[in-house]
């Protein structure tokens, strides 16, 4: 297969993305790959030291995004192999800044619910499609060397499950995306609610960079933080129990 027979191939397969499929039921063995294999993935150490990295960038685009939403430039996005990471945008102060410093940890749960909604509801191919494209522009706003290496092979590994992923085993592999995102919210929660009350490396924190633009204090967008992650947490477990009870 030549480059434009490959580009042919891979176009075809993101744009046969934008259609619906049937409702995902989930029995034993699709429940089992939903949400045993992200528990896996999520609190395996060895795993989550790589998955780890997928969900920062998640974070930052969430960082990008909101900034986006406001009408704030993004200049680019670093991320590291310690699971940090960093945005840098620029326009006006006040609440722009605040939006686009707000969506960091809360976004993998909330991008983690779309996903696990959009499987159960027939719209998985269409969420694969937009993700891998997303992906890839994404990829012009990287500034670092190790943001470069993690966004590429991120954006490859999507591009391939597009391309490559047996339609029938789609739904599953967003839900379980999904399930995965939505617990590595949970846990990158606990770590900064932890720098919080440990006051180690508190200066590094969404919390306390947010608390130094405005005059709402630390705890109270640690509070926010957790209940948008909970909303989202609590939702996705929702809708996974009521399609499984349904299969």
């Amino acid at each position: 297969m030549d480059l434009k027979q490959g580009v042919a191939t891979w176009w075809d397969a993101i744009t046969s993305g934008f259609g619906r499929q049937d409702d995902l039921e989930l029995g034993v063995v699709q429940l089992l790959m939903v949400i045993g294999i992200p528990l896996i993935v999520t609190l395996t150490p060895a795993v989550w030291r790589f998955f780890g990295l997928f969900v920062t960038f998640v974070h930052e685009l969430g960082h990008a995004f909101a900034a986006l939403m406001t009408g704030r430039v993004v200049k680019g996005i670093s991320l590291n192999f310690d699971h940090s990471g960093q945005m840098n945008s620029f326009g006006r102060v006040g609440f722009s800044a605040t939006w686009s410093g707000f969506w960091g940890y809360p976004a993998p749960g909330v991008l983690g619910l779309v996903l696990i909604t959009s499987a159960i509801h027939g719209w998985a191919p269409l969420a694969l499609s937009i993700g891998a494209l997303i992906l890839l522009v994404a990829l012009i706003f990287i500034r670092n060397l190790a943001g470069a290496a993690i966004a590429v092979v991120t954006a490859v590994a999507a591009q391939l499950v597009v391309v490559f992923l047996p339609v029938e085993w789609i739904a599953v592999f967003v839900a379980g995306l999904g399930t995965a995102l939505v617990i590595g919210s949970l846990k990158d929660l606990v770590k900064v609610i932890r720098v919080h009350t440990r006051r180690r490396h508190v200066q590094q924190s969404d919390a306390f960079i947010l608390s130094q633009g405005s005059s709402v204090p630390a705890g109270m967008w640690l509070t926010l933080f957790t209940l948008v992650i909970g909303v989202c947490a609590l939702t996705s477990a929702y809708i996974l129990y009521s399609a499984a009870i349904m299969a």
